[in-house]
């Protein structure tokens, strides 16, 4: 036996709360599940809780499009966005469809039947659902392993090892010394939480990262409400921070070495003449090849003025028993090592997916509009943008979910397929050169060369195209619904 819907969304965190919401919203006639491995709403904002944890986007446009960020806080605490995902779930009634400790192990779509089945593990027992359409949205990284590379001696030292994704409340480091390998958002963001507490946190990184410092309150959010009603202050504020993320990054495309200058200046303005910006804040990539770094207030940059952290840029070249052996012949002791080193990526959750009995392996499969496959029918993917918000791009790919099946009920057909021209070149699906994007480059699905296969990382394009484009373009509707069975005669 199995239990059928119309639509379910595997994952509970911000992409599939916000899917569930616009389900609610613009196909209240399509019943739904949202299946959640784990055992709480919330995904990553749940997963993660090592110090400071936080948003490196601002919440109004991290936030929801449907529902305003009302708090000051433009760059919010990790405790503060869960319980916004929350509110939003319970207010909006989607709280009702979650499922929890439900991992689904594989889907297989059948076009005979116009539905995927789907097989789920609850608890070690293996259950089935089916219905017509999937929404993937569980993530892109692993949430049972991070990137932890082995150092050599690590079995050595005499201190705790943790990695950042799997934190836990044990962990004492008040009065210790601490050293962080690594220097992308989450190192940038435990440093100065640490440093509050403990004796001393070193920031051990191979090479530097930008490191921007932002005022962690939008300057104009106070300004906007109160001149203006609520729900416009809201809007007008989200735009105004898109299209600047928007500038800064075009402006990084065309003028690198423009946007270089300005961020290094920034630090050295922060940190004083005499430190070495030039060798802890100098990456050798342009601005935007990589994820850029929020210091909200400046917080990284205080803490290290203050003495409370510092920045070492060397090549770890073994642990011993009282902490790090450089390549250089330094050293970093410590009692505590955080290991904050990356994510592994693992898309469709892990997922095992058949289309008529073939395996589908999403590496190198060409993504339409960035959230669809090419040749997949009724299966989507919500992928946020890795220059902007992640948000930004999840709402958009929601609602074009729903203009799917409002269009595939209408004209009675079952089945939307993505169709791709055979002029269409293969290109990588992330324009990053960060190291957990080189990494899984094997196993990355690619972008096509032109619209609507290239992925544009750019939200007024992808409102033109997705919201107000042609739902008909490159998509086959096929399929039909059977004939509806007459009522017998009286």
């Amino acid at each position: 036996m199995s239990e059928h819907v119309d639509v379910i969304v595997v994952g509970a965190g911000l992409s599939g709360i916000g899917v569930g919401c616009h389900l609610k919203m613009l196909c209240p006639d399509h019943g739904f599940l949202i299946l959640e491995a784990r055992d709480r709403i919330g995904g990553t904002w749940d997963l993660f809780r090592y110090p400071g944890i936080r948003s490196d986007s601002d919440m109004f446009t991290l936030g929801y499009g449907f529902r305003p960020w009302t708090r000051e806080d433009a760059i919010a605490p990790g405790g503060t966005i869960l319980a916004y995902l929350e509110e939003t779930a319970s207010e909006r009634g989607v709280d009702a469809h979650i499922r929890y400790r439900h991992r689904v192990v594989s889907a297989d779509w059948s076009s005979a039947e116009a539905r995927w089945t789907v097989l789920v593990d609850r608890d070690g027992e293996t259950i089935r659902f089916t219905c017509n359409f999937l929404s993937m949205c569980a993530g892109y990284y692993d949430y049972a392993r991070g990137h932890a590379p082995a150092f050599e001696g690590m079995e050595r030292f005499a201190g705790r090892i943790v990695h950042p994704q799997f934190w836990t409340d044990d962990i004492d480091y008040a009065g210790k010394r601490v050293a962080v390998i690594g220097s992308g958002a989450t190192a940038v963001t435990l440093v100065p939480e640490m440093a509050k507490q403990a004796a001393h946190v070193t920031m051990v990184q191979r090479s530097p990262t930008y490191v921007a410092a932002l005022p962690s309150r939008d300057p104009w959010q106070g300004w906007a409400r109160r001149l203006l009603p609520a729900g416009l202050a809201f809007r007008l504020i989200r735009w105004r921070n898109l299209l600047m993320r928007l500038y800064v990054v075009r402006l990084s495309r065309l003028h690198p070495e423009k946007v270089k200058t300005h961020l290094v200046e920034m630090a050295h303005k922060a940190l004083g003449a005499d430190y070495d910006v030039a060798t802890h804040f100098t990456p050798n990539y342009d601005p935007w090849t990589q994820r850029l770094c929020l210091a909200p207030d400046g917080d990284l940059f205080a803490a290290i003025r203050s003495g409370s952290a510092s920045v070492v840029t060397d090549r770890i070249e073994r642990f011993d028993e009282r902490g790090l052996v450089l390549a250089s012949g330094g050293r970093v002791d410590a009692d505590l090592v955080v290991t904050a080193t990356g994510l592994e990526i693992r898309l469709l959750g892990g997922a095992a997916i058949a289309i008529d009995g073939k395996s589908f392996d999403p590496a190198g499969a060409i993504a339409y509009k960035g959230m669809m496959f090419a040749g997949v029918p009724n299966l989507a993917i919500v992928f946020g943008y890795a220059s902007n918000s992640w948000t930004l791009k999840a709402d958009l790919s929601a609602a074009y979910i729903c203009r799917l099946l409002r269009t595939m009920r209408r004209r009675r057909l079952r089945q939307a397929t993505p169709r791709m021209p055979g002029d269409v070149s293969s290109e990588p699906f992330l324009p990053l050169s960060s190291g957990y994007v080189q990494r899984a480059a094997d196993r990355m699905p690619a972008q096509g060369s032109r619209r609507p296969w290239k992925v544009h990382q750019n939200y007024l394009r992808d409102l033109l195209t997705m919201r107000f484009g042609s739902v008909d373009e490159a998509m086959d509707f096929s399929n039909s619904e059977p004939p509806r069975a007459l009522a017998p005669a009286a």
